[in-house]
């Protein structure tokens, strides 16, 4: 079209003109040569004799569709607003819409280019020249749309049929294009060392740090890049449809370790399914968090899965509190318990005549927390978790967290729950923050970035444990640890440790849910293994070698 020849596009042709901004526009001229060239037929009038022309009726004509394309498309790339707009079936919506391509958009010019007409639909490309920031060249930004011509009611003469869609495919109404600062500035996130963590390296973090710079990119000194996106009538952020100039980078500090964190990935390498979280104890701060498969759902800091017995830790702290179990005690453990209605049992059917309640705890008899059910109200364990161990309170930890929840139950459903199974959620940061709040006796609220950068209030516990029933409590753990149900997953750890294993059951799983907790120096740490068997056999190997990660 541009050497002079012409092209026959359904019964018309395409000529070449040229707009203001310099690029090639088409218009569409009818076979008679002349823009807007009529059919050839005599002229009706609305009385037959002497009257005003009768309105056109039916569709429009292949010529009248070229023509009234070509002249709106013309106008639209002159930078003719109002006269593009006066083409169309509505036009203050055009003459807005086509004003705002320009200004909001930040369109310099524009190159329009039809392509072959399929009945009243005329499908074109959009060729923009966007100014984005001084400091850059302009972008090119190509993308295609289609309009369509129909037959006005009133006049009869042929428009365009006006849709936000005709400026952009992806607009709907109310909406418009915007060229703006995309977002939150990038951010360079480091570990509380000071070491960069990327997504390329740290695979497994990719989602955690996108949700970082949403929260926290304008908290640092980065720039923010450039992009075209959709907004509504509101000016919120509908799309991003390009992304024009990355951005510079701020600095963002973590509490991660790098250490730490590349531990925690190996311990759970090779399992199909694995979480992992670690802690320091005396400040909540979290260290590392990991998952399989890497880009998954993230389960350790989003899952909502019943822990089984690493609750025990929280059941026992209240049973102690209550003067219902005392370690040193004799404490009942039979095969089996019935309470409302539900018969509980041990794992193989164990017991333990005549144990005291620390025994009971090692062995994570299920029956001897079930047996205090009748001596308890319905809420007792919801309050305890809550306002001892900030279960269910609101987190701020610096991105998205299920912050776990114990609701109030009763009957047989209240009893499962002191075993962590009923309706009891958490997941690996929850459990971890439990042995955090044994080893330091206070909770403290985890968060991975530092509630300074932003000023948000950390969740606090309306309570902590008494000194006496947190030393009883690591003492319950450290037996556990050493001789209890997870030695085996502890056996040659070193230091102040403690630890807690969990199995909980889910219906149509043929294998529970694998749990361990526990602490260690300042670490605490917990991990989930779905659907792998014993706790202290699947996943307490994790958690040791994330704990034995730091001297």
């Amino acid at each position: 079209m541009r050497d002079g020849r012409k092209v026959a596009v359904i019964g018309a042709v395409l000529t070449a003109v040229v707009g203001a901004a310099g690029f090639g526009a088409y218009t569409l001229i009818g076979d008679s040569g002349a823009a807007g060239g009529g059919s050839g037929q005599d002229v009706a009038f609305s009385d037959g004799r002497t009257g005003e022309p009768a309105a056109e009726t039916g569709p429009p004509s292949s010529e009248e569709v070229l023509e009234t394309a070509g002249r709106f498309l013309r106008a639209w790339q002159e930078g003719k607003a109002e006269e593009a707009a006066a083409l169309t079936d509505d036009e203050a919506a055009a003459a807005k819409a086509l004003a705002g391509f320009r200004k909001d958009a930040r369109v310099s010019g524009v190159r329009l280019e039809p392509g072959t007409a399929a009945g009243a639909d005329v499908p074109f490309t959009v060729t923009a020249e966007v100014e984005y920031d001084k400091e850059e060249k302009p972008a090119s930004w190509t993308y295609e749309s289609e309009l369509t011509v129909v037959r006005d009611d009133d006049s009869g003469e042929p428009v365009v049929d006006w849709e936000a869609s005709v400026l952009h495919p992806e607009l709907d109404s109310g909406q418009k294009l915007e060229t703006a600062e995309a977002g939150a500035p990038p951010v360079k996130a480091l570990d509380r060392n000071g070491a960069e963590l990327t997504a390329e390296e740290y695979p497994e973090l990719a989602a955690t740090l996108a949700d970082l710079r949403k929260r926290f990119g304008d908290k640092t000194d980065g720039k923010p890049g450039f992009g075209i996106r959709i907004t509504d009538a509101a000016g919120k952020e509908v799309k991003t449809l390009r992304q024009l100039s990355k951005g510079t980078p701020g600095e963002l500090r973590t509490t991660l370790d790098a250490k730490v964190q590349k531990a925690a990935v190996q311990a759970i390498a090779g399992k199909p399914k694995a979480s992992v979280v670690a802690l320091k104890a005396s400040t909540g701060e979290i260290l590392a968090v990991a998952n399989t498969p890497a880009q998954g759902f993230n389960t350790a800091l989003k899952g909502s899965l019943a822990p089984g017995s690493t609750m025990k830790i929280v059941t026992a702290s209240m049973l102690i509190e209550k003067g219902l179990a005392s370690s040193a005690k004799q404490h009942p453990c039979p095969k089996y318990f019935t309470h409302g209605g539900w018969r509980f049992q041990n794992l193989d059917k164990f017991e333990i005549n005549g144990g005291t309640f620390a025994q009971s705890f090692a062995a994570s008899c299920n029956t001897a927390f079930i047996s205090q059910a009748g001596e308890l109200s319905d809420d007792d364990l919801t309050k305890q978790a809550r306002d001892v161990f900030g279960i269910g309170l609101t987190w701020q930890v610096g991105t998205a967290t299920f912050d776990g929840s114990v609701p109030v139950q009763s009957d047989a459903q209240m009893a499962a729950s002191l075993i962590g199974q009923g309706g009891v959620r958490a997941n690996p940061l929850i459990m971890a923050s439990v042995s955090a709040t044994v080893k330091s006796g206070v909770f403290r609220q985890p968060y991975i970035v530092s509630p300074e950068v932003d000023g948000r209030g950390l969740a606090k516990a309306p309570r902590t444990l008494s000194p006496a029933v947190a030393q009883e409590l690591r003492s319950l753990m450290r037996l556990t640890a050493t001789s209890g149900s997870a030695a085996e997953a502890m056996a040659g750890t070193s230091g102040d440790f403690g630890a807690k294993t969990g199995s909980a059951e889910v219906d149509g799983q043929k294998k529970p849910n694998a749990w361990f907790t526990a602490y260690r120096g300042d670490m605490a740490a917990a991990a989930v293994v779905p659907a792998s068997g014993h706790g202290g056999t699947n996943a307490g190997p994790v958690v040791r070698q994330v704990l034995n990660s730091v001297g």
